[in-house]
């Protein structure tokens, strides 16, 4: 379970506080205006905010104090992170700590259509694809809890519903707890078990 207690962190001259409790292996869906703290709950989780208060526990563990590469997180930003200078296989398989699992990327590749690209940079991919991309590595990675940030922001009202029911897929068969900022009230319609709505979460 994620038990996220009394959080507050400071942020463009505000305090935001955050409270939620996530079972593990569910999804979650973060809605809420601009500015609300949606993006900077999921870093403050991730380990790249520094919260002033509170505590952020998975499974009865405190994260507060882990660094990044500690924490049992796989993150996917609004940028998508992929390493230009590596191939789009060669971005897929960062992150294992074994060989990574080929068959496994080269199958959800073709199920996302992103087959063609493996060999490519990500440079000469469109933003749908570079996005597809992103959200393999960010679900398969061995790490439990998912941190997506607008998944879906990219992507054609098609390929956006093959995406979503592609994470929906494979967030359930491998066990994984998400945790998404959107919004778009029909991706967290089709994905989400629960919804946050961050009405002021903000305090001066």
């Amino acid at each position: 379970m994620l038990n996220i207690s009394q959080l507050k962190i400071a942020r463009e001259g505000r305090v935001l506080s955050y409270e939620l409790k996530l079972a593990e292996g569910k999804v979650l869906a973060i809605q809420g205006v601009s500015g609300v703290g949606k993006s900077t709950l999921l870093s403050a989780i991730a380990g790249f905010v520094e919260p002033l208060a509170g505590t952020i526990n998975w499974n009865d563990e405190p994260l507060n104090h882990l660094p990044v590469e500690g924490r049992p997180v796989s993150y996917l930003f609004q940028d998508h992170n992929l390493f230009e200078h590596l191939s789009v296989i060669e971005n897929l398989s960062l992150g294992f700590a074994g060989p990574a699992p080929k068959d496994e990327l080269i199958a959800a590749a073709s199920e996302l259509k992103v087959l063609e690209q493996l060999e490519k940079r990500p440079g000469k991919l469109s933003g749908g694809q570079r996005q597809r991309i992103a959200l393999i590595r960010t679900l398969l990675r061995p790490e439990p809890l998912i941190l997506l940030d607008e998944p879906f922001a990219e992507l054609d009202p098609e390929t956006r519903h093959l995406t979503v029911n592609w994470v929906k897929k494979t967030a359930k068969a491998n066990g994984k707890t998400v945790l998404m900022v959107t919004h778009q009230a029909e991706d967290a319609e089709q994905l989400a078990d629960e919804c946050l709505i961050l009405e002021g979460a903000t305090s001066n």
